[in-house]
């Protein structure tokens, strides 16, 4: 009977259809790919296994997240629309753990007060 015929969903990827990229089977906004491309072209290691650009997207990823977010808040409080350089060295600086992190970067635009 047709009414009994088991369906496949559309857009699943059960050996269908076109490849993924890593970075979409990773659900990331940062290309693996890139990541692997700097790390293979910076010589960083004689080796490379296949989960570390992913592992390393995710987490580069996550810290341009806390980072805006937290530059959103600074932009907030001081009545402002945008998120500016000073606004992101503000947020970096104003976060013990980011501070620690970040230490003596420059941010572009920012005159080194510190």
């Amino acid at each position: 009977m047709p009414g009994n015929r088991s369906r496949r969903r559309r857009g699943s990827s059960h050996g269908q259809g076109r490849p993924r990229s890593r970075t979409a089977r990773a659900e990331l906004s940062f290309s693996v790919s890139w990541v692997e491309h700097l790390l293979r072209e910076g010589h960083y290691a004689r080796r490379l296994s296949p989960s570390a650009p992913v592992f390393l997207a995710a987490v580069i990823q996550y810290l341009t997240a806390k980072v805006l977010e937290l530059a959103g808040n600074e932009a907030c409080k001081s009545g402002r629309r945008r998120i500016t350089p000073e606004l992101v060295d503000m947020a970096v600086h104003n976060n013990a753990l980011l501070s620690g992190f970040f230490g003596a970067t420059t941010i572009s635009q920012v005159a080194p007060g510190r």
